[in-house]
């Protein structure tokens, strides 16, 4: 496998200049509303607001870049249900809304049924589900679609363990994700993993890591926010899934 990829990845910027870039919003234990192509998310307390790489990938999900019209779609680190809502709206077979925090699971369920409920085809399945990962993801579910903006951040910004599970949870948690989806052949044949990482984090380990798995990395989308940092939107295939 060509792993040119992996040296032409930015480094991690330096450690100060991270955590100045990620300090976290002090609203974070409030109850906030969340506005979005002319839709209302309600945001409970510990619960992420989205931000501009999230919706890179909402963005592409609404236009149909990222296709998930009659797929199976799972969103990983469902937060407060942005990409749920959109999947069911664009006509996903199925849309599993995956997050580590039980609140958020509740906060995506909730917004999924009042904005999508009715007004998509009724033959979409929603689950939504409470899991480490994929530790405690249904057997037996194969994604053709998986998103996640995961907590890559590679300094911690915070004790706040809120804030550490949605921003600098770091590699370990990526690791287990390409792991998991190696090892339990969750990605269906022709399916891609749709992942968002920038040079806050560690891009060579986690394309490094996800290759040793057995994915090969597409950059799908640069782009460059004019202040040092780079963001990427890879496509991840796996030769084994088709």
């Amino acid at each position: 496998m060509d792993r040119s990829l992996i040296a032409r990845l930015p480094l991690p910027l330096p450690a100060e200049r991270i955590i100045a870039l990620n300090q976290p919003k002090v609203d974070l234990h409030t109850h906030r509303r969340y506005d979005w192509n002319g839709w209302e998310f309600d945001v409970p307390p510990g619960v992420f607001l989205p931000g501009a790489t999230s919706r890179m990938i909402h963005q592409r999900l609404l236009d149909d870049d990222i296709d998930v019209r009659g797929r199976h779609y799972v969103a990983m680190g469902s937060g407060l249900g942005v990409e749920a809502a959109v999947a069911g709206l664009r006509g996903a077979r199925t849309v599993h809304a995956v997050d580590v925090h039980p609140a958020s699971v509740r906060a995506t369920e909730d917004n999924y049924r009042r904005l999508v409920d009715g007004a998509a085809d009724p033959a979409t399945e929603f689950v939504p589900v409470v899991a480490d990962v994929f530790d405690g993801f249904p057997d037996g579910v194969r994604a053709d679609v998986i998103t996640f903006n995961p907590p890559a951040v590679s300094r911690t910004v915070s004790d706040d363990p809120d804030i550490v599970r949605n921003v600098c949870a770091g590699a370990p948690v990526i690791d287990a994700f390409f792991t998991q989806i190696a090892d339990r052949g969750l990605l269906a044949p022709g399916g891609a993993v749709y992942f968002v990482a920038s040079n806050t984090a560690d891009l060579r380990h986690i394309v490094g890591h996800a290759m040793d798995t057995g994915f090969t990395p597409h950059v799908h989308h640069l782009h460059d926010w004019e202040d040092g940092v780079l963001t990427y939107l890879f496509r991840f295939t796996r030769e084994d899934a088709r």
